[in-house]
């Protein structure tokens, strides 16, 4: 004859029932239900003796009740995370929740995906476009001015200095004359187009040309020596008297030679002379 086998609280007869065996101790489903039973964390009703329980970390879920806090995904058997404020997420909801926001849509950039960081802070590479045009930058080169970001042609047009010529920007190297940026290609000599940049070049009115350009086709004659005037090398003074101009170096008596630049002169029939050799004239 087997041994009589009764419920730990109500002591009634377990023999040919259902019961359950907790903690060494045979109880009746009924005071299970009642007196044993963990409580579900979600509906927070008793988890039954028929029904299947879950339990993480000292928590515990009717089957039915485990489900992911945002989309109500069933999770048994299936990848969760359990978050510090007690809520139960799927892998992609819980990435949602946690994962780095985009600067510009502020949506998740989901693990993965693809993506642009700069400076520790990242964006939907679609969402990582240019300030001016919009467009996204995607493998382009692209500057940052301030918090905003430019593609390379939207920053050389809005921010690079503008050629004094042609008007258009100076993205690299360059010169400088006269307080006004140039293209080295665009500073050239206004007669001949040969590039003055690192050469010698003078201007004259709104010109600029290289040395032998403006001897020949811009500077003035001097009266005494015939040559062109051009400021360079020796004697870079002038003399001019009624239309005509000379070399400092050149303005001299026609007689006797005497040098008359800043002194008194004479002249006759275009030529010069001292106030002694006029008067033997």
């Amino acid at each position: 004859m087997s041994e009589r086998m009764d419920c730990y609280y109500c002591r009634d007869n377990l023999q040919g029932k259902k019961y359950v065996k907790k903690d060494e101790k045979h109880v009746c489903t009924k005071c299970f239900d009642k007196l044993c039973a963990n409580t579900c964390a979600e509906c927070r009703r008793p988890i039954g003796a028929d029904a299947k329980e879950l339990h993480h970390k000292n928590r515990y879920w009717h089957e039915d009740c485990f489900r992911c806090a945002k989309c109500y995904k069933p999770l048994a058997g299936e990848p969760f995370s359990a978050r510090d404020d007690g809520k139960i997420m799927c892998g992609k909801c819980g990435s949602r929740e946690d994962g780095n926001r985009c600067q510009a849509c502020y949506k998740v950039v989901m693990p993965g995906s693809q993506n642009v960081e700069y400076k520790k802070k990242v964006w939907h590479e679609e969402c990582f476009t240019c300030f001016e045009c919009k467009q996204p930058i995607r493998t382009q080169s692209f500057l940052a001015k301030g918090d905003d970001i430019y593609c390379v042609p939207c920053h050389d047009k809005k921010f690079a200095k503008k050629c004094f010529h042609c008007k258009q920007p100076i993205t690299s190297g360059g010169i400088s004359y006269q307080e006004q940026p140039w293209h080295s290609e665009c500073f050239v000599c206004s007669t001949c187009r040969k590039p003055l940049a690192g050469a010698r070049f003078t201007s004259h009115e709104t010109g600029v040309y290289c040395v032998d350009c403006y001897k020949t086709d811009v500077a003035k004659k001097c009266h005494g020596c015939k040559n062109p005037i051009t400021g360079f090398g020796h004697g870079t003074n002038v003399v001019n008297y009624e239309g005509y101009a000379w070399h400092e170096y050149c303005f001299n008596c026609k007689k006797c030679s005497l040098s008359l630049a800043n002194k008194r002169f004479v002249i006759n029939e275009e030529h010069i002379y001292c106030p002694d050799c006029a008067k033997k004239l």
